[in-house]
C-alpha cells in the first residue's frame, strides 16, 4: 500500500497540472502536439519514455484489485503499451495522431479526463492516506 500511495501523490500533481495547461492553454497543447508529431525522433523518443515509465510502474505495482490502486496499475500498463507502439511504429503514429489533433471535442476532453484523474489520485494519495 505504501508504493500505492507514493505513486497517487506522484502521478496525482503530474495528471492535475498536465490537465489543467490542456484546458487552460489548447492552443499552446495544439501546437505542442502538432510539433511533436512531425518528428519522428521526437515520437521515437517520448515512446522510450512512456516505455520506461510504464515499465517502472508494472514492475513495482501490479496490483489487480478492484480498488482505487488499480488506477494506478492501468496507468503503467496504458504506458507500456503507448510507450512501445510509439517506438515500433513511428510513422504510423505520426499519422493517427495527425488525425486525432482534427477533432477539435477531444483536447478539452483529454484535459478534463487527466485532471479528474490527477485528482483521485490526489484524494487516495494525500487525503484518504
Amino acid at each position: 500500500m505504501q508504493t500505492s500511495i507514493f505513486l497517487a501523490q506522484l502521478l496525482g500533481p503530474l495528471f492535475v497540472i498536465v490537465g489543467a495547461s490542456v484546458l487552460f492553454n489548447p492552443g499552446v497543447f495544439r501546437t505542442l502536439a502538432a510539433e511533436v508529431i512531425r518528428s519522428v525522433t521526437l515520437v521515437y523518443l517520448f515512446g522510450l519514455m512512456d516505455f520506461a515509465a510504464g515499465l517502472a510502474i508494472v514492475l513495482t505495482h501490479n496490483v489487480w484489485l478492484l480498488h482505487w490502486p488499480v488506477l494506478i496499475t492501468l496507468i503503467g500498463w496504458l504506458l507500456l503499451i503507448r510507450g512501445a507502439v510509439r517506438v515500433l511504429f513511428p510513422e504510423k503514429i505520426m499519422g493517427y495522431a495527425g488525425k486525432l489533433l482534427g477533432h477539435r471535442q477531444l483536447i478539452p476532453a483529454a484535459g478534463v479526463v487527466s485532471g479528474l484523474i490527477g485528482l483521485v489520485l490526489c484524494y487516495y494519495g494525500y487525503v484518504h492516506a
